[in-house]
């Protein structure tokens, strides 16, 4: 039996690999020197946040998490993603994305942006609902 899929319904968008800025990322290379090497992937910039907000560096990861964040959409535009749609957290390409996203939530909070907070947050939401669980937005 075949599923069909709600004609209506955009597609799911699935970010290419880059195996490189992954495996520099995997190898234990520091965030700021994958991001310098690789400045279009959003996983770098994303960790780049992660680490600014465990460091209580609240405008850094702002920063770092927007970067992350526009970079990713712009990669999820060139994929085909017209600006709504599932991005799937369970395909690894699109966590860098979505994990820019939920830092961007967390620093825009953290100054006190709440508007740019629930903006992030609704987009994590629209994207998939699993993101808001594995970056701690649940």
């Amino acid at each position: 039996m075949t599923s069909q899929r709600n004609l209506l319904e955009p597609p799911e968008t699935f970010l290419p690999e880059d195996s490189a800025a992954q495996a520099d990322l995997d190898e234990g290379n520091s965030a700021t020197d994958v991001a310098a090497r690789h400045p279009t992937y959003s996983a770098a910039w994303a960790r780049l946040a992660e680490l600014a907000l465990e460091s209580g560096e609240t405008v850094a990861a702002y920063a770092y998490a927007r970067t992350g964040y526009h970079r990713g959409l712009d990669a999820l535009r060139k994929a085909g993603w017209k600006g709504f749609g599932p991005v799937p957290w369970s395909h690894r390409p699109n966590q860098g994305v979505l994990r820019s996203v939920a830092a961007l939530a967390k620093a825009a909070r953290a100054i006190g942006e709440d508007d740019e907070y629930e903006r992030c947050r609704q987009l994590l939401a629209d994207s998939d609902p699993a993101a808001l669980e594995a970056t701690g937005l649940d």
